[in-house]
Parts: structure tokens; C-alpha cells; sequence
């Protein structure tokens, strides 16, 4: 079997274990991992470098053990909102505008909880920041969001001019 077969296997959602021929020896953690990294190396990716990182350093740590069934907690959790995403998808197609609104509420969702996963590890990373946190940099309006500030600003100008006017006058 190739590494795309099982990749197949595994997107059908068919378990499988992959073992060593003349050893016996069960590969399958080995044989995912390397399906994850093909798929990461492909431009396919997934998980963001800071999630890789804090996993990394997880390795040999007190909290080891408690990393697997958080993060299988977490998937399951996640792929259960995709199926009602879906789910509620196809019932609403026929109104595009509530199935619009369906997708913009299961992606903040979603967001939401892929942040609170990432939060959960923060506290316990060295030299992570508290989630909510702005980073250096990140206050930076964009041009778009300036020139709407400035205009903003201008009106404001404006309307106490005209209430300094009304008052003197």
C-alpha cells in the first residue's frame, strides 16, 4: 500500500494498522505522521509554526500526558460542528441569505475554539503571550481603516464647529 492509499483510507474514515512485516512492529503512528508532513511540505498546510512549536516542547514535559487526549477531545469536538455545519448547509441552501449567515456563524465558531484550543496551551508554553493579547505591531491600522478613521475624525470636526457656531451665535 502507498502513502496516498492510506491517506484515502484515512479520509473514508476507515482505520487500519500498518505493521512491520518481518518484525511486527505497529507503524502506523510513523506512517500518519509522514502523511501529515507530505501534506505540510505540499503547501497543504495545517498547523500553524507556533502550534508546532508548543507541541515540540511538550515532548519529555509534565503535561505529556494529558497533551493526547486534549488534543483528540478537541478534534472530535471540532469535526462534530463541521457535521452540523454541514448538516444545516443543506438544509438551507434553498435561502441563501440564512445560509450565509449559517456560515458566517459556524466559522466564528469555529475560529473561537480553534483559539481557546491554542489558549489552552499558551499558559504553559515559556514566553507565551495571555490569549487576547496584542502582539507588537498588530495595533497598525490598515490604509483602508485609517483613511476611515480620518474621515471619521473630519465629521466630528465639522459638528463641533457648527455646535461652537450655535453657541456663539
Amino acid at each position: 500500500m502507498t502513502l496516498d492509499h492510506l491517506r484515502e483510507l484515512v479520509k473514508e474514515g476507515r482505520d487500519f494498522k500498518v505493521v512491520d512485516a518481518k518484525s511486527g512492529e505497529d507503524l502506523t503512528r510513523g506512517v500518519l505522521a509522514q502523511i501529515i508532513f507530505e501534506e505540510e511540505s505540499k503547501g497543504e498546510t495545517l498547523l500553524p509554526v507556533e502550534f508546532l512549536r508548543q507541541l515540540i516542547s511538550f515532548y519529555g514535559d509534565s503535561m505529556q500526558s494529558m497533551v493526547p487526549g486534549y488534543l483528540n477531545m478537541s478534534m472530535e469536538s471540532f469535526a462534530k460542528q463541521q457535521a452540523e455545519m454541514r448538516e444545516k448547509m443543506a438544509e438551507a441552501m434553498g435561502s441563501p441569505t440564512a445560509s450565509m449567515a449559517m456560515m458566517e456563524e459556524a466559522a466564528k465558531r469555529n475560529m473561537a475554539m480553534f483559539q481557546q484550543a491554542m489558549a489552552m496551551f499558551s499558559p504553559f508554553a515559556q514566553g507565551a503571550e495571555a490569549p487576547g493579547a496584542a502582539k507588537p505591531g498588530a495595533a497598525e491600522p490598515e490604509a483602508g481603516e485609517k483613511q476611515d478613521v480620518d474621515a471619521l475624525r473630519a465629521e466630528l470636526d465639522a459638528m463641533k464647529a457648527k455646535l461652537d457656531k450655535l453657541a456663539d451665535g
